[in-house]
């Protein structure tokens, strides 16, 4: 589906993104800014939730597609916040619109996948069973989530690297701990 008008769509939604909260974007600023009528964005979008949920559909993948084998999670988090850090305004403005909801629910399914493919990429080949391993990406899915979420809350800092290595610190081992753990009982 994606074509020209479409990417100018969401190029001008993301410029005014990066410019003001969400909540000061109507769907006239979009058509105005990229020079389509009101009917070419309702063609595409039904409004602008289902804008956001595209994009960040779309923005998910690209992080994800960016390490399709996630041999380290650590590869990928530092992916996500420099990718973060660089569109900071643009998530901030959703994170902290009526919208926040619909964007967590992409969060948690963005960590889902991502800690599926780290806890398949451990496994290899080891048995365990299937709720335990569901409880591992559980409990590794809520740790990613959680990170991510306070540090939406607090801004976005730019301390977060610390914060993560001490916690790939902690962490390191721990998932193999928990499968061999699961392969002995």
């Amino acid at each position: 589906m994606p074509n020209f008008t479409y990417n100018a769509i969401k190029a001008s939604f993301i410029k005014l993104l990066n410019e003001r909260p969400l909540s000061q974007i109507k769907v006239k600023d979009i058509v105005a800014d990229c020079g389509v009528n009101r009917n070419t964005f309702y063609y595409y979008f039904h409004d602008i939730p289902s804008l956001i949920e595209d994009m960040v559909t779309e923005e998910a993948e690209h992080i994800i597609q960016k390490y399709p084998s996630a041999d380290t999670i650590e590869d990928f988090f530092e992916t996500t916040i420099d990718y973060m850090l660089e569109k900071k305004s643009l998530f901030l403005h959703i994170y902290n619109s009526v919208n926040r909801e619909l964007f967590e629910q992409y969060l948690w399914q963005v960590c889902e996948r991502v800690v599926i493919l780290y806890v398949d990429s451990i496994l290899d080949g080891r048995q365990i069973s299937t709720e335990d391993r569901r409880i591992i990406v559980q409990y590794l899915k809520a740790l990613s989530f959680g990170v991510v979420s306070a540090w939406l809350q607090a801004g976005l800092t730019d301390d977060i690297r610390l914060t993560f290595e001490r916690i790939y610190h902690l962490k390191k081992g721990t998932v193999e701990e928990m499968i061999r753990r699961f392969e002995e009982k």
